[in-house]
């Protein structure tokens, strides 16, 4: 049993990573970086009901990061293009990536969140500097779920659709990015027949008509918010 359960679909999200991080009024769902809050503030938000989900690169490392160090050479890839300060991680190492993970997890829960994000996880679809596949990112990603849920806590699924039969039964949410605009929603609906919520973040840097987004996500109960790529406090949501 979790501390603190999932909503159920339909329910109002937001998701910050830069900025000044604050969660608006009302909303439901909460996703933002721990090193971005306090535990004060986490805490503050689970007493006002808002399900807080704590952000960590599972496949990625981050040159930021207080752990930076804890990483082997042999367990880093290439740059990840799109974001130069970053490189992927070979998730198939199971002699150090679970333990730092882990310990992120566990950092997560002393600042009181309810629930992971585990992000970059389809390091198998990029061009990591590894021979990872989609079978070896199922295996890592349950052990994640069990690192997660051993510290009472929730984890999603994070993209790959291609993964959802695999994952649905495993993880509590899902979060989807652009999966409107891409036109892979449909792939992630079994969570929402589990009951289970998607939060879909759409993009303000593409194209969108956000009318029928909205009437979309309102037919099939996905949580729907209209984000900058930077991902600050900045949102629209469906009226």
């Amino acid at each position: 049993m979790t501390a603190q359960a999932a909503p159920k679909p339909g329910a109002d999200w937001d998701w910050q990573l830069s900025g000044n991080v604050a969660a608006p009024h009302g909303v439901s769902v909460f996703d933002t970086d721990p090193d971005s809050v306090t535990r004060g503030q986490i805490m503050a938000l689970n007493a006002a009901g808002v399900y807080t989900i704590c952000y960590v690169s599972v496949g990625t490392l981050e040159y930021y990061r207080e752990d930076v160090k804890h990483f082997p050479p042999q367990t880093l890839g290439k740059r990840y293009e799109d974001w130069p300060d970053e490189r992927f991680v070979d998730i198939r190492d199971q002699g150090h990536i679970p333990a730092i993970m882990a310990k992120r997890f566990a950092t997560c829960a002393q600042k009181g969140f309810a629930a992971v994000e585990p992000d970059n996880v389809d390091v198998y679809q990029n061009d990591s500097g590894f021979d990872i596949s989609a079978a070896d990112t199922l295996r890592y990603l349950k052990m994640l779920a069990k690192a997660a849920h051993d510290l009472n806590m929730e984890i999603g699924q994070k993209n790959v659709p291609e993964l959802t039969s695999d994952l649905v039964g495993v993880m509590d949410f899902m979060i989807a990015e652009s999966c409107y605009q891409d036109g892979w929603c449909e792939q992630v609906l079994p969570y929402i027949k589990a009951g289970k919520p998607v939060f879909d973040a759409e993009y303000t840097d593409r194209p969108i008509n956000f009318k029928k987004a909205c009437n979309y996500a309102e037919n099939t109960k996905i949580s729907l918010v209209l984000k900058d790529r930077d991902l600050t406090s900045k949102r629209r949501v469906c009226q």
